[in-house]
């Protein structure tokens, strides 16, 4: 089905010579979606940040630790692959603030490429699992489900940590932390990783991964999502809810600001 679905999106592209008809928003979403489903680039570097995962984890291994290991990923895009919702916002005009409530309690959202083996082998080696995601307290079952059904361990409230009343992740980080080694965090989104990435501009974003440069790789894994995350809303200077000429005026600046 996901395929038929893709296969009418190209066709609309090519009928509509993918020109200014579609609008600039429309093509970005098309294209950003049509990579992650349809390149073998894109499984190839989902696989490589999970191989690369393993092989730190096994390099911690081989030290002595009083403390519990646990490693902590995200869930949107780093677990579980929402594309399948991405392509419905294309094709049938599903939005996030009004059908993704429900898609989240379908539970049909696939496994990212080398997510369930990696994260089976780490609990398998004595680590402890934990979901640290910003989507809502209300989204906890579809979300339970979900992870249970694609068979990720430690699937269970305790170890789902949503978000509450905050989106600053380092709260729940910290909480973990409290009788924990954190071995490594795995995500798709800076602010995954450290809270210095929330809430800056571009320049500010580009300086602070500079700062943490020798982590990625290391305890820091991050795999790719052109669909969207938190350096989307740095191209509009704050939320994506502006209008849409406002949105592709700053696009056309950004382009014209890097040539």
């Amino acid at each position: 089905m996901k395929k038929t679905i893709i296969i009418l999106i190209v066709l609309t592209l090519t009928c509509l010579g993918f020109t200014d008809d579609i609008g600039l928003m429309r093509k970005s979403l098309i294209m950003s979606t049509l990579w992650q489903t349809t390149s073998a680039e894109y499984r190839a570097l989902a696989y490589q940040a999970y191989n690369i995962a393993r092989l730190r984890l096994d390099e911690d291994l081989r030290i002595t630790r009083t403390q519990k290991r646990a490693i902590i990923v995200d869930a949107d895009e780093t677990v579980i692959d929402n594309s399948a919702f991405q392509i419905k916002a294309i094709v049938d005009g599903a939005q996030y603030s009004r059908d993704f409530d429900n898609w989240v309690k379908s539970a049909e959202a696939k496994a990212i490429p080398g997510a369930l083996d990696f994260l089976n082998y780490a609990f398998d080696n004595g680590c402890e699992i934990y979901y640290i995601s910003n989507r809502k307290l209300r989204h906890m079952e579809g979300t339970l489900n979900n992870l249970k059904a694609l068979g990720y361990p430690q699937s269970e409230e305790s170890h789902i940590l949503l978000n509450d009343d905050t989106s600053n992740k380092g709260i729940r980080r910290d909480q973990v932390a409290e009788d924990h080694f954190i071995v490594m965090l795995i995500g798709d989104n800076l602010i995954d990783f450290e809270d210095v990435f929330r809430m800056k501009n571009i320049e500010e974003r580009f300086s602070s991964v500079e700062d943490f440069k020798d982590e990625f790789g290391k305890k820091f894994i991050i795999l790719p999502n052109p669909m969207y995350g938190e350096w989307e809303k740095t191209l509009y200077g704050g939320p994506r809810q502006i209008p849409e000429k406002t949105k592709k005026k700053k696009l056309w600046e950004h382009l014209n600001n890097n040539k």
